[in-house]
């Protein structure tokens, strides 16, 4: 699981650990029959096996491909008969495509022969060798509609194929999300292009392909012929749960049908062989095309759209909808939605809490009344005043001196939130998930993925105040550092403020333990907790893939195992509930931990087991605090009778005295007294005097009224701009001579962006003219996740005036129309855009 392209996933790479993962699951192993397979076909055509699809999950290291121009392809015997019809640019994709039915591959290397079309066997190795073809076609190709071509002709000659590669059927009595009724392929579906997403809810590559294809669902609907389908096939055993599955759709905002394949019945049967994996279907069952690992966004969209144009054109899309029932639509309000970590402010006790699943953060009294609330309740990349700023599913909080530092988690980003000029900016991150595993830029040009908590800490016992902020990266599986002023790191030269780089972890996804931090291979670290004080001296890390909490040394970035995993760095599959000392303890999928200065004791929010659990570092004894191990909501008259559901966050509050626990999937926070041994819960409620929400895009929008047909257009220069970057528009319109602004009618703006809403996700879409003479400034900030290139932002404005001794009153109206060019090359600052206009 690691966002590194097309090689990242959950899988087989060089016959050890790719960067995703060792990580074929224990279903598929070396040796098995699907690696096999796979291997076998990419023989047969002369090209290196694929380095994700390696048989073996142990073999000796492999070299990896040379560059695509220097591949040697076997092309066809010269006097191998091929059928009329148009030829590709690639020998080798003409060569694999155009055979007539019953021809074979020459030999491989080992002697292995590929079968024919006719003999075609049901799982995804019978799609390699065409569809590895048409990839290599593809990096030849220099224009879109070359590509275009490629992969229409691709589903031709798959089209044609004398037997279809056919997927086999849901089987019966699986549970299903989010539809009516369980859905078949072969009734259902049939007429549609059909998306396989075989995921698992924990891994951060699974989460990480979500936003393609929430953006794809945005721009192909049911009637025009898509339907994604999520097959959950379960790495842990907490996962196989279906309430939990259900939490993962919600907190996720999964709207596609998802089947609980808990025994990965149809994973097998396919031999998939990493999380994630998407397969797509033409409308008949028939497999087209697959894509492993994330970072395909361009491939998932050129396979998409032209299967549904080459379908259509052929008269087999058809348009009936799917019975969709969506979970979310059914819940209850409530104070709190998956919250995922939780920090207290131990100079006034006031507790941070990230309300992951509303989007925002909130500043809480300890007797539990909000005093800011900022963001939410919907996803957004805005900084701002409190009341415009917008966050997307945040994790870890660390506050200090009325600063909070916030891992804004799906905007890949760190946010900065100044309580007393009541501002929120940003100090690290792009807004696009980062694939760099080295870092070194200043913070706000620094990409990162998906930083999951933070901590403070100091860079040396010299140092007399907090200079770092410690992020667990759980997107490239590392621990980073952002130097909130100079200082140095263990190793590294002096650094300057604003420095965001990497600490430890070579970014592979290990359980790897090593005395030279960027040897050492974290899965997912996804909690932080310091003791800075002697003899620890170091970072606890929970490290959730590996199922095991680790140290880093703040002396010299040594990472050490505590407790949980065994010792294969490759064996990211040695997780249990097992109380014990350390590498004899098991957890499952950890996600927090804090330190309990008082005691010298660790506790770690043992997700996937519902418990909490106390680590003694000297002896590394691990033992169950509380949670009976049950998935539930109740508060007993112990610790050990108490439950809990997927705890994510902790920290230590009054001295010592409580632990709060952020209960994620109970959507509350408990607290458990340490000195009476009880459990309560803590109260969340809202003042009058409350700073308020964000903007709610969910309640009844605005009506844009409509301009009159007097009304001048203005069609502006055309504006470049990258995602995350803001643009400003400065209003400047005169009004008659002699007249004003008519009292009690609300002059106001409107955006709208026809044929592309995605751009205004998030913004504030309207607002009122209060004076001429103080006239607004519209902002704008280009989404991270843009869906087209180009895009006409229209703004409408609406000024209702009368003459100064208001005998005659009247509207009049004018748009604005500003073309955007979405560039990924970063722009310098962008001036305001003035509007003018003298009426």
């Amino acid at each position: 699981m690691t966002p590194t392209g097309s090689t990242s996933c959950l899988g087989i790479r060089d016959g050890k650990a790719s960067g995703g993962g060792p990580h074929s699951p224990p279903f598929l192993r070396a040796g098995s029959e699907g690696a096999a397979n796979t291997a076998r076909s990419a023989k047969a055509i002369g090209a290196p096996t694929p380095p994700l699809l390696r048989a073996g999950a142990h073999l000796p290291p492999s070299p990896p491909p040379p560059p695509c121009e220097e591949l040697q392809l076997r092309p066809l015997p010269p006097d191998t008969p091929r059928p009329p019809g148009p030829r590709v640019r690639s020998c080798t994709f003409t060569a694999l495509l155009d055979r007539p039915a019953g021809w074979a591959a020459a030999p491989g290397p080992s002697g292995e022969n590929m079968a024919a079309p006719g003999a075609r066997s049901c799982n995804l190795s019978g799609l390699l060798p065409a569809q590895t073809s048409l990839e290599y076609a593809l990096l030849d190709a220099v224009t879109q509609e070359e590509k275009d071509g490629l992969v229409y002709q691709y589903l031709q000659k798959v089209d044609g194929w004398e037997q279809d590669l056919l997927v086999p059927e849901f089987p019966e009595g699986l549970e299903w999300l989010n539809t009516e009724e369980p859905i078949s392929v072969y009734k259902d579906l049939c007429g549609k292009v059909v998306i396989l997403d075989f995921f698992t809810y924990c891994c951060i590559n699974c989460i990480h392909l979500l936003p393609d294809l929430h953006a794809l669902e945005h721009t192909y609907s049911d009637k025009d012929g898509l339907l994604i389908v999520g097959v959950h096939s379960a790495k842990f055993p907490n996962e196989k749960v279906l309430d939990n599955i259900r939490s993962a759709v919600l907190r996720y905002n999964i709207t596609h049908p998802v089947v609980n394949d808990a025994d990965a019945s149809l994973w097998q049967e396919l031999e998939v062989s990493c999380w994630p994996t998407l397969i797509i279907l033409g409308p008949r069952g028939n497999m087209l095309f697959s894509l492993i690992g994330e970072g395909h966004k361009e491939k998932l969209f050129l396979y998409t759209s032209i299967a549904l144009k080459y379908y259509k054109d052929r008269g087999q899309i058809r348009a009936n909808k799917i019975g969709i029932k969506l979970y979310k639509d059914s819940l209850p309000p409530s104070p709190l939605l998956f919250p995922g970590k939780i920090t207290v402010d131990h100079v006034s006790n006031r507790l941070v809490i990230a309300d992951t699943g509303h989007h925002r953060i909130l500043v809480v009294w300890k007797n539990g009344q909000i005093q800011y609330s900022i963001g939410g309740p919907n996803p957004g990349r805005k900084d701002g005043i409190f009341s415009e700023s917008s966050f997307n599913s945040p994790q870890g909080v660390a506050i200090m001196n009325n600063i909070i530092y916030v891992a804004d988690t799906e905007n890949h980003l760190i946010r900065k939130i100044d309580l007393e000029a009541e501002m929120v900016s940003t100090v690290a991150g792009i807004g696009i998930q980062g694939t760099d595993k080295e870092g070194g830029a200043k913070g706000d040009e620094q990409p990162i993925s998906s930083p999951w908590d933070v901590v403070f800490g100091r860079s040396g016992p010299e140092v007399q105040r907090d200079n770092i902020l410690w992020i667990a990266m759980a997107g490239t599986h590392q621990i980073w550092a952002l130097l909130l002023d100079c200082g140095r790191l263990p190793k590294k030269n002096e650094l300057k403020k604003g420095t965001c780089l990497r600490f430890a972890g070579s970014g592979n996804e290990e359980n790897r333990n090593n005395a030279y931090p960027h040897k050492a291979g974290f899965a997912q670290p996804s909690g932080l907790s310091l003791a800075s004080e002697g003899p620890w001296s170091c970072l606890f890390v929970a490290d959730s893939e590996s199922s095991t909490v680790r140290t880093v040394s703040l002396k010299d970035g040594a990472v050490k195992h505590l407790v949980g995993g065994e010792r294969d760095p490759m064996n990211l599959f040695a997780f249990g509930d097992v109380d014990g000392v350390g590498i004899n303890a098991r957890l499952q999928h950890p996600l927090g931990v804090t330190w309990d200065q008082k005691r010298n004791l660790l506790y770690v929010a043992d997700s996937y087991n519902h418990k909490i659990k106390v680590v003694d570092p000297k002896t590394k004894n691990c033992t169950t605090l509380a949670g009976t191990g049950n998935a539930s909501n109740m508060i007993g008259s112990s610790f050990t009778d108490s439950t809990f559901n997927e705890p994510g966050g902790l920290c230590i509050g009054e001295n010592g005295q409580l632990l709060y626990v952020a209960d994620t999937n109970n959507h509350q926070i408990k607290v458990l007294d340490l000195e009476t041994k009880t459990v309560s819960v803590f109260p969340v409620f809202r003042s009058e005097n409350a700073v308020v929400d964000g903007p709610c895009l969910a309640g009844k929008p605005k009506t844009l009224p409509k301009l009159p047909k007097s009304a001048p257009g203005i069609r502006l220069s055309p504006v470049a701009a990258s995602p995350g970057q803001t643009l400003q528009f400065k209003l400047r319109l005169d009004l008659p001579s002699g007249t004003k602004l008519t009292e009690g009618a609300s002059s106001c703006w409107f955006l709208s962006a026809e044929g592309n809403e995605w751009l205004l996700q998030g913004q504030i879409p309207s607002g009122e003219i209060e004076s001429i003479s103080n006239q607004p400034t519209i902002s704008l900030q280009i989404p991270g996740d843009c869906l087209s290139l180009e895009a006409i932002l229209s703004i409408s404005v609406f000024l209702y005036y009368c003459s100064s001794d208001s005998s005659a009153c009247m509207m009049k109206g004018i748009l604005f129309s500003q073309p955007l060019q979405i560039t990924d090359t970063q722009q310098d600052c962008i001036p305001p855009v003035e509007l003018k206009y003298i009426f």
